[in-house]
């Protein structure tokens, strides 16, 4: 699975807060990356542009591309309980955090890197997919010949962190992943609310693309980029869409909406059912 290999300060100097740990050069210079650094003026961001930076916070922390993210949050949008909070829980979750969370490797990266080279095993078993989905129960450790390694002993000896909802025993380089966290057991500052805005506001602009009427509607140079938000975008459609419609039925200039007709296609819906 592909996994973004660049930069990290650099990320993290983009959503001002050091999102992949402890940052020395973050700390020097914490402020938006680029030419000018901190004397550029920066205009004022949308709605969607901070829903947007929400969300692809939440993929860097966790080391999750689009698809695999988009995938994890239709799932948490089939399960029971918010899907937001399920989402991070589905992040939590993941293998190779917990082997991070469990102290075995200093940082998320290097956790990938210790489940794919085969290090880790799960009930007793080498698992070597860090996407693995954890289930209350199952126990993680360290493979015995994997036990010797130095970054994993380095690691070890320096965390500290402690979580109700794991347990490792250092004799035998075993940890317990006891239950799914709750949202107040996760220490990560991200607004999973937003980051559930912007996938269902993109489900939306998707559904609305595909519809026949607004691809027959909407103009080729009409750049969807271009809107300050999304329900500016969506309500500049639908007036174009409302326009051409009462022009094309002989509407006049009254203005009202024109439903369409009951044994056409949409049968007797306004323009607003059928988006």
């Amino acid at each position: 699975m592909a996994r973004y290999t660049g930069p990290k300060t650099k990320i993290a100097r983009k959503f001002g807060e050091a999102i992949f740990g402890d940052d020395k050069s973050f700390e020097k210079r914490n402020y938006p990356p680029g030419q000018h650094g901190n004397n550029r003026r920066r205009g004022k961001k949308s709605e969607y542009a901070i829903q947007l930076m929400e969300k692809q916070k939440a993929k860097y922390t966790y080391g999750i591309l689009e698809r695999q993210f988009r995938n994890m949050f239709e799932k948490a949008t089939r399960s029971q309980g918010i899907t937001g909070e399920v989402l991070l829980q589905l992040c939590e979750s993941r293998l190779d955090n917990v082997v991070f969370r469990l102290g075995v490797a200093p940082s998320r990266r290097a956790a990938r890197q210790l489940v794919s080279h085969r290090h880790i095993t799960v009930n007793g078993e080498l698992v070597n997919i860090p996407s693995y989905q954890l289930k209350a129960g199952d126990v993680v450790g360290v493979r015995e010949k994997s036990k010797s390694l130095q970054v994993v002993q380095d690691s070890l000896a320096n965390n500290s962190n402690v979580y109700e909802w794991i347990t490792w025993n250092n004799e035998t380089k075993q940890g317990t992943f006891v239950s799914v966290p709750g949202r107040v057991q996760i220490p990560e500052n991200i607004n999973e609310q937003l980051t559930e805005i912007t996938y269902n506001l993109d489900q939306s602009l998707e559904r609305l693309a595909d519809n026949d009427i607004v691809k027959g509607v909407a103009s080729e140079q009409y750049v969807f980029a271009g809107a300050n938000t999304l329900a500016d975008m969506l309500s500049d459609i639908l007036d174009n869409m409302q326009a051409e419609l009462s022009f094309a039925m002989g509407s006049g200039s009254s203005g009202a909406p024109m439903p369409f007709p009951s044994g056409g296609k949409g049968g007797g819906k306004q323009l607003s059912d059928i988006i």
